[in-house]
């Protein structure tokens, strides 16, 4: 079942196209992580699908309805990237003052504990610092026990224990059946929780699939070692790092690489092939342009 939609959609800001024809659809069920570089429209789209905003063009539907729908935003969690509480409520209030727009709200202390927030559930919002709040923000989308969540970049500014707890928090929902669209720029949050990905570049789709083939879209893989010296230069290499006393090169033949590297009069050591990473095909993916990818 299909609970998110967005059919051609197009969308501009004056005379910035932030969306071009974009189509996507969030099934029940899936994890879906959304990329895409500032400016990419990955927030215009969320946007769409939650009502905020209406699409120049094209046709967008939530839980099959339009999102715009009080009855269908029953069905819905957000967390915007920007949230603003009510600095003289305390913690539990604003939980218990969300939660009563819902049918069957999650309990205030349930919810409180899943989300690490327990012991600030007497604190004024005011006095939260940055984290807190996000963490407050981030809960409140729960609280409806929505059917799918869309979340804007959720974790900014968390420190890696709170992320990492968010992190467990989507995961239980999720395998308890929910659907989440997940908006980040940290590509180890869409590794560590997506299904899907879905890349979002010059307001166009350049990449939906899985973790692994958004990755192997590259066509590139990287050839580690460790040596001392400078980088060495051999035939194929297309791009370089040095970090923590290694050499990693990226490579559209990594057997040539291998050989040409054993042929050379490098003296390295601890000799490691692997895929690349979900950065690096993020970041190859985006530096393209549209019709280069789409070809």
């Amino acid at each position: 079942m299909i609970l998110a939609e967005a059919i051609e959609v197009t969308r501009s800001y004056g005379d910035v196209v932030a969306l071009d024809r974009v189509s996507l659809q969030v099934t029940r069920g899936e994890l879906v992580g959304l990329l895409g570089p500032n400016g990419a429209g990955k927030s215009t789209l969320a946007n769409l699908l939650t009502g905020v905003r209406r699409p120049d063009s094209g046709k967008v539907t939530l839980c099959g309805g339009d999102p715009r729908s009080p009855s269908i935003r029953q069905a819905l969690g957000v967390t915007p990237q920007e949230t603003g509480l009510p600095a003289t409520l305390r913690v539990g209030e604003v939980v218990d003052f969300v939660g009563a727009h819902y049918p069957s709200p999650v309990p205030r202390g349930e919810l409180l504990d899943q989300f690490g927030l327990a012991d600030l559930a007497r604190r004024q919002t005011g006095g939260l610092s940055g984290g807190q709040k996000r963490r407050l923000a981030i809960a409140l989308a729960f609280v409806g026990r929505p059917r799918i969540v869309v979340l804007d970049e959720p974790t900014t500014g968390l420190d890696v224990q709170s992320r990492r707890a968010l992190w467990d928090a989507i995961k239980a929902y999720h395998a308890g059946g929910g659907t989440v669209l997940l908006s980040s720029h940290y590509l180890e949050e869409i590794e560590a929780l997506a299904d899907r990905v879905v890349v979002l570049g010059h307001g166009r789709v350049l990449a939906d699939d899985t973790v692994a083939a958004v990755r192997g879209l590259v066509g590139v893989r990287r050839v580690s070692f460790a040596h001392d010296g400078e980088p060495p230069s051999l035939p194929g290499v297309v791009a370089v790092e040095v970090r923590d006393g290694r050499t990693h090169l990226l490579t559209p033949d990594s057997d040539q690489l291998v050989r040409a590297l054993v042929a050379s009069s490098v003296d390295f050591r601890e000799l490691e092939v692997a895929a690349t990473s979900l950065e690096e095909a993020f970041l190859a993916i985006t530096a393209a342009t549209p019709l280069a990818t789409a070809a």
